[in-house]
């Protein structure tokens, strides 16, 4: 089992951060497709489909744990998104660990091009005004 690990600094309040993880509305702006998504610790799905999971942990403007699911894993990845206030930005941590390492190239391109890129890009433009 392989793990991926990346920190990006968005110049956005926590709590704008904190909503483009979990507000399904925020999530159809910076991903173009509806999602189903809560704070709750319930079942999310993303993408259509493609990503689904359960929330196993929340802390508001802290923390958001995730059980991830595959069709092809015979156990559910770990995400683990961390949020903290630097220098009155927000560093937003990822830890996703427990997927096969075969898939490890493909979902590294899909946190930095189609979830945390967007994200940031959605929030910076937002507040730069």
């Amino acid at each position: 089992m392989k793990n991926i690990t990346k920190k990006y600094t968005i110049k956005a309040p926590i709590s704008s951060v904190w909503r483009a993880l979990t507000d399904p509305s925020v999530i159809q702006e910076w991903s173009g497709v509806p999602a189903i998504m809560t704070t709750q610790l319930v079942k999310f799905s993303l993408w259509g489909g493609d990503i689904h999971g359960i929330n196993t942990e929340v802390a508001e403007n802290e923390l958001l744990k995730q059980d991830w699911y595959s069709e092809d894993w015979a156990q559910p990845s770990k995400v683990t998104f961390t949020l903290e206030v630097k220098k009155n930005n927000t560093v937003l941590t990822l830890l996703h660990e427990g997927f096969p390492e075969a898939e490890a190239k493909d979902l590294e391109h899909g946190w930095e091009e189609f979830y945390l890129k967007p994200i940031k890009q959605l929030l910076e433009e937002q507040y730069s005004n």
